[in-house]
């Protein structure tokens, strides 16, 4: 990577950010920023944080501590709010509105409103303008939530969980529609996922939270380059991590039978009788989720100028 370029423009930057609910912390020490035109792929398991951390950017919730701001601006800014937007989960719309009168809300409340893209993609699905939102199916409604998006035209779109209620064929145009766009115009795209396979064909950048803090940040393919996959024959179950691994950071080491499989992070060479891979991203990602006590890896790109990786981060 070369570090001697002048640094992209952060569409995001978390220096710190935590958030505190009765039950406790929803995240804890996040610091991490996101080169802007990049599309991210935000993991992890529910309850880590995802949501939390895209309200947050949104100015729908306040950091119980820390401070992350959107293209330098606070979260809460008419610059942020003019130039972001926020597709829920739940996907609020009113009911009684028909189509054509939501899209004419979005046009009346965003100055930069493109009302052909947000039509475009309306009409796409065969959704009648006329229908009222109520009566439309679940994968109508979220065609319309993604026209609203859309049709802002924002730097920085914040999507969560936006396709979990799409059958395949739609969702894959959606995605298509979502690179498209994003190529076109350079958003930056956040969006938090469980369809890991997915998120391989589409990100370029990816954060991992898991256990309330991040676990993972950075370009796709320096994040998979600096990892490989090792598969070999081992001394047997309950054997423990081979020796000739134990200079290396090892994430994941599990065995069947004597079958061993290994995600390590290598530090030189390595030795042993084994076959060994770059992983795929779903592969590195269920790794890293199922062995929450892992270092974390915070690569360079995804770090703050000026500022460590932090206590619980560690760099590439």
């Amino acid at each position: 990577m070369d570090m001697g370029g002048p640094l992209e423009e952060s569409a995001i930057e978390a220096h710190g950010v935590g958030r505190r609910y009765r039950r406790g912390w929803a995240l804890r020490d996040c610091s991490f920023r996101l080169p802007a035109g990049r599309i991210c792929g935000l993991v992890g398991p529910n309850g880590a944080g995802k949501t939390t951390l895209m309200s947050i950017a949104a100015n729908l919730l306040e950091p119980t501590e820390g401070t992350l701001t959107v293209f330098g601006t606070e979260p809460r800014s008419a610059e942020a709010g003019r130039r972001t937007a926020f597709l829920a989960q739940e996907k609020p719309l009113f009911k009684r509105f028909t189509v054509a009168e939501t899209l004419r809300l979005g046009r009346e409340l965003n100055p930069g409103w493109d009302q052909r893209a947000a039509e475009q993609i309306v009409r796409a699905g065969n959704v009648p303008l006329h229908a009222r939102i109520g009566t439309l199916s679940g994968g109508q409604r979220t065609r319309v939530a993604f026209a609203l998006a859309f049709g802002k035209r924002p730097d920085l779109l914040l999507l969560d969980e936006p396709m979990s209620d799409l059958d395949p064929l739609v969702r894959h145009e959606m995605m298509s529609t979502l690179m498209a766009e994003a190529a076109e115009h350079g958003t930056t795209v956040l969006m938090s996922s469980h369809m890991l396979s997915e998120l391989e064909s589409v990100c370029d950048f990816l954060l991992v939270i898991s256990t309330g803090g991040l676990r993972m940040a950075g370009d796709v393919d320096e994040i998979r380059s600096a990892h490989v996959l090792l598969q070999g024959v081992t001394g047997g179950e309950g054997a423990g991590v081979p020796a000739e691994l134990a200079r290396h950071t090892v994430v994941e080491y599990r065995t069947s039978g004597r079958q061993a499989t290994a995600l390590i992070r290598p530090d030189g060479p390595v030795s042993g009788q084994w076959q060994s891979h770059t992983p795929q991203l779903e592969e590195l990602l269920l790794a890293y989720l199922r062995s929450p006590e892992a270092p974390p890896l915070i690569s360079p790109v995804a770090r703050i100028p000026g500022r460590s990786s932090g206590p619980r981060g560690a760099a590439a």
